[in-house]
């Protein structure tokens, strides 16, 4: 299948923090014209199943609480995009292995940043971190509270791996008509150096021209292979791009940088072989502190 047809697929359970991504998830299947698909998954059938029914004379509550759960998902989201195609469906199984395996067939994957749990949303979730860490599509973790309207903004992290992230900004602040902030991080040279003030100012400029040229680099071979997938439709609006180098680590930059934006996009380098968690420490500070939502981008090579 085309990426372009898989679909937008969400986890939910319950909680404020999965009803702000399932709408933010019904508004990406909008975007793209495809399906949406609502997934709440627990262990409940594999500890409780039905053994337990046939004791409480019934169904058990917990699976009773998850098809409640994705059958009223599944309505808010077509009441809020008539003519949306969605699909339901509960998945015996811990929530974050559910996901990563959902993420092979799907164009976006969406969580929310906290579960049930009441915990604080100044960190993320397990289930999301895991996620974002391992999934084969990009992550869309929804963090921040829901603006009440957008802004027309859209930040990217540019570094030496990156290609992936800057098609995904690109093409998603194309569909939206925003303006797409490319934003490369570069380190002036250490204080106390040996070397003369003189010879450090200088080096520092070239360090910041390079961090440009670089930056300049990246932005056009992206703009230049997205123009060229087939089956985008015509009448997206091209992005205005902006490109802004700033000095400083890129996990601070960026975090500054995503204020008032409606999305930063990070990427994260996939090591087929290692089953450690796949994010590095920009990506980590990103998802963990970004006052805006996250998306987490696959980059393979």
């Amino acid at each position: 299948m085309n990426v372009m047809e898989l679909p937008v697929v969400v986890g939910v359970d319950g909680s404020e923090s999965a009803l702000r991504a399932l709408d933010r998830a019904a508004e990406e299947a909008a975007l793209r014209d495809t399906e949406l698909r609502v997934v709440y998954a627990s262990l409940w059938e594999r500890y409780e199943g039905a053994a337990l029914a046939d004791d409480l004379g019934g169904t058990p509550a917990e699976p009773v609480l998850a098809r409640d759960i994705v059958e009223s998902a599944a309505r808010r989201a077509r009441q809020r995009h008539p003519g949306l195609r969605v699909t339901a469906d509960t998945v015996p199984e811990e929530p974050e292995y559910a996901l990563v395996r959902e993420s092979r067939n799907a164009s976006l994957l969406v969580t929310g940043s906290r579960g049930r749990s009441g915990l604080s949303e100044a960190l993320l979730g397990s289930v999301s971190l895991t996620v974002a860490g391992h999934a084969h599509c990009p992550v869309l973790v929804v963090r921040g509270e829901p603006a009440v309207r957008p802004h027309g903004r859209i930040v990217v992290g540019v570094g030496a791996e990156s290609a992936e992230a800057l098609r995904f900004a690109a093409d998603e602040a194309r569909r939206r008509g925003a303006v797409l902030e490319a934003v490369r991080a570069w380190k002036a040279p250490a204080q106390g150096s040996p070397s003369p003030a003189a010879l450090a100012g200088e080096s520092a400029r070239h360090r910041a021209e390079r961090a440009a040229r670089e930056l300049d680099e990246a932005v056009e071979s992206a703009l230049k292979e997205l123009a060229d997938i087939p089956g985008l439709p015509d009448a997206v609006p091209g992005a205005e791009v902006r490109r802004r180098t700033v000095e400083g680590p890129a996990r601070t930059v960026l975090v500054d940088v995503a204020e008032g934006a409606d999305l930063v996009v990070v990427g994260a380098k996939r090591r087929p072989r290692s089953f450690g968690l796949q994010l590095g420490r920009v990506t980590h500070r990103v998802l963990h502190h970004a006052p805006c939502p996250v998306v987490v981008v696959p980059e393979r090579g």
